[in-house]
């Protein structure tokens, strides 16, 4: 079907980061997913269309979410397939007047992504303190993926303060840093709990041993924040593979750039 030019936009802008998640290879087989809030760019004949799903029913009710619409990657769906036909491996969902459950309404009845839940009580997280992220992008970049796995990056701030120390641009773009979420079930709404009460606080979020979540007002923004804390992540794996530690910069260097960008 035809979408008006802001919906098309953010299909493109979609397929577009799909292609980048599979190019540097954090996008194995059908890994990661993106959701994307695009109640602002639904016009009338997407609000017309007729459901292609039963209702499906949400795990709880999304308050801030009723007769929201959602562009969402499909379950089994390849990162590599999003990119070069969009619409034949994503949905769009309706949520419901009363907030409990979701139809497809377009393009196919493509399952949406086995993360929805998590995504949605992001999203109704995020309009329910009134945030402008519509978009949030989950995704297993290499690198960031291992160091989950060293207990001793694990406690609160260590993996910010290396990461940020390893270039420059790293704590300009990711002033917050990452938080941590101990392992937990794929999909569940524990993940996604203990996910938010990060966001309150962090750039991006690491799930331990499964990957990366970042939120933003487009997708743009959090990928380049996860490709950046990746670049940081690589910097610091070449250093290790030469034989020596990286020293990083000093706290007084990264004092330094704080209050010069005003960070």
């Amino acid at each position: 079907m035809q979408y008006n030019e802001k919906l098309q936009t953010i299909i493109s802008q979609v397929a577009e980061i799909a292609g980048y998640l599979w190019e540097r290879g954090w996008a194995e087989r059908n890994g990661g997913n993106i959701s994307y809030n695009i109640t602002e760019a639904v016009d009338d004949p997407i609000r017309r269309l007729p459901a292609l799903s039963d209702r499906i029913v949400l795990p709880k009710t999304m308050t801030h979410l009723k007769e929201n619409y959602f562009l969402v990657t499909g379950t089994g769906r390849r990162m590599r397939y999003v990119c070069s036909a969009p619409m034949e491996n994503a949905s769009i969902i309706r949520i419901s007047a009363d907030g409990t459950y979701y139809e497809i309404v377009a393009e196919k009845p493509i399952q949406p992504t086995s993360e929805l839940p998590s995504h949605l009580t992001i999203h109704d997280y995020l309009l329910g303190q009134g945030r402008p992220n519509k978009a949030v992008i989950h995704t297993h970049p290499i690198e960031l993926v291992a160091m989950t796995h060293n207990p001793d990056f694990l406690g609160k701030d260590v993996l910010s303060r290396l990461l940020w120390s390893m270039i420059p641009e790293t704590r300009a773009f990711c002033p917050k840093g990452v938080g941590i979420v101990p392992y937990t079930l794929p999909g569940s709404l524990e993940l996604a709990e203990n996910t938010i009460r990060q966001l309150d606080e962090y750039d991006v979020v690491l799930w331990e041993k499964h990957g990366a979540l970042a939120i933003g007002e487009d997708l743009i923004e959090p990928f380049d924040m996860i490709d950046t804390l990746s670049k940081s992540a690589k910097i610091y794996e070449s250093a290790c593979s030469m034989g020596f530690h990286p020293t990083g910069m000093t706290e007084a260097q990264m004092d330094e750039l704080k209050q010069a960008f005003n960070l």
